[in-house]
């Protein structure tokens, strides 16, 4: 029999990641008794299954494109550098592993009570902790005058036959094998798919990403874009646009042969609408094409984890396929005890790591000091951490065209530049908008060397609403940096 107990807080978190540790500390240091929930190892989606572990990978990536860009420029043997999977998958678990025990002690040091367990909604302030299933018969009941989701993302439901075989980017991150497959197949042309491959691709593994739209990587300048996937190809991935995923499947070797890879190929089916392919049918019963390979991994974006919160026990908590609906203080529109910050919440921000810990601090005020503080998104900038990274903040071209302003373009390839010449890298282009009657800062977007550095400059002009003048006249930059470049980009 499940026995209940019961506590009282002013606040209860759902979550461990960066948005619910932000809040929670904040909180608590403000004198509030502060109650914390997770079912998973605390430390949330960044620190253990997502942007800290990935740049570890991406940083041995860049030594293998680094070496093979220098060769015949004085450097000799770059061919012999390779990655040995294993060891790096033990090294980015020097990183991981300790995460969890380390943020539960900064809880309890802080006095915030952690909690094991999955939590669900029994009334607009209560949720259930139930821990039956972890062995321990005792349900936990917690009261609370406020509740904040901070569930995170998860990968969204692949609704197509088959799509139980394929791994998901959490899963590629633990992959503990001592060299990646031969051929890797990744569903989906956003961020996590391009760096996912860019990795693999430096592995030595066959790559090919699949893409159901005409244009991947949709948030960011599609110029650039465009350069960043010819660079993709010229590096051996094969990406393919208007190839929507139709079903996976598991095609089971006769052969006795003892390589795993041969005896459990993978087969994925997919349409495309690209003329050149439809009189080469490779199934001309189905009008499918398909491409075979020894993994397969979802890209395809990730969905708010709100699903199994129960939020209509909490007096009908109003959520769409992008969060929980929440004001501009990122409080509930339907239940004023409930806030939603990060991946969680249905705000204008783009679920990155900045974003969750921004609208932590933003949720953190309100509850502390009532609904005195908004939500400003403004020069929010975003990186694909490929190689070379492409970065972009502000508005792209569509949308200034789009609001009427008038603007001018400055856009250029910055392959010829010192900056790109000297670290070997052909893969360079920038592109900013400027406003013509002020000169302020509509947008920049830029492909190359340090573009995730150099993009926080143009974050901070935009947030502040500086002119080009501004970054211009009286701002001395270390040369020769990136950031220098920044003088030819305005």
């Amino acid at each position: 029999m499940i026995k209940e107990e019961e506590h009282t807080f002013d606040l209860v978190i759902i979550g461990t990641g960066t948005a619910a540790s932000t809040t929670a500390s904040e909180c608590s240091s403000a004198g509030l008794s502060v109650a914390i929930i997770d079912s998973l190892p605390f430390g949330g989606t960044c620190a253990l299954r997502g942007c800290d572990p990935k740049k570890v990978l991406v940083e041995a990536a860049k030594i293998i494109d680094s070496n093979q860009r220098h060769e015949n420029k004085g450097i000799i043997g770059s061919q012999g550098v390779h990655i040995k999977w294993a060891e790096l998958i033990r090294f980015k678990r020097t990183f991981t592993d300790p995460f969890p025990k380390s943020r539960e002690s900064g809880y309890l040091n802080a006095g915030i009570v952690p909690f094991h367990g999955h939590a669900t909604f029994i009334g607009p302030t209560a949720v259930r902790v139930q821990k039956g299933e972890t062995g321990n018969n005792i349900d936990i009941i917690l009261r609370s005058k406020h509740i904040l989701i901070a569930t995170g993302s998860k990968p969204m439901n692949l609704n197509f036959p088959g799509s139980e075989g394929i791994i998901t980017s959490d899963q590629f991150l633990e992959l503990g094998c001592d060299n990646l497959p031969d051929r890797i197949v990744f569903i989906g042309g956003g961020y996590i798919s391009f760096e996912f491959a860019h990795i693999a691709a430096r592995s030595g593994s066959n790559v090919t990403i699949l893409h159901r739209g005409k244009q991947p990587l949709e948030h960011f300048d599609p110029d650039l874009v465009n350069r960043l996937v010819q660079r993709s190809r010229d590096i051996g991935i094969d990406v393919r646009l208007e190839a929507a995923v139709k079903s996976v499947e598991k095609s089971l070797s006769t052969t006795t042969t003892s390589n795993l890879n041969d005896r459990n190929k993978l087969v994925v089916h997919y349409s495309s609408s690209d003329a050149s392919k439809k009189n080469n049918h490779n199934n001309r019963e189905t009008g499918l094409l398909k491409v075979e390979a020894d993994l397969v991994v979802h890209g395809a974006g990730r969905e708010p984890n709100i699903e199994g919160l129960d939020l209509m026990n909490a007096g009908g908590i109003e959520y769409t396929h992008r969060g929980v609906k929440v004001n501009e203080y990122l409080q509930s529109v339907s239940n004023q005890a409930v806030y939603a910050v990060g991946d969680a919440a249905a705000s204008r921000g783009l679920p990155l790591t900045p974003v969750a810990s921004y609208d932590g601090a933003i949720a953190a005020n309100n509850i502390i000091k009532g609904n005195t503080m908004k939500t400003n998104y403004a020069g929010l900038p975003s990186v694909v951490f490929t190689i070379p990274p492409l970065a972009s903040v502000g508005m792209q071209e569509k949308e200034a065209k789009d609001r009427g302003l008038r603007f001018k373009i400055k856009h250029e390839d910055m392959s010829g530049w010192a900056s790109s010449r000297r670290v070997g890298e052909t893969c360079a282009a920038f592109k900013v908008l400027i406003e013509e009657d002020t000169n302020r800062i509509l947008g920049a977007h830029i492909l190359g060397p340090h573009a995730e550095e150099v993009i926080n400059i143009f974050s901070l002009a935009i947030r502040l609403g500086l002119t080009s003048k501004d970054l211009n006249d009286p701002i001395l930059y270390t040369y020769p940096t990136n950031s220098s470049d920044i003088l030819y980009m305005l």
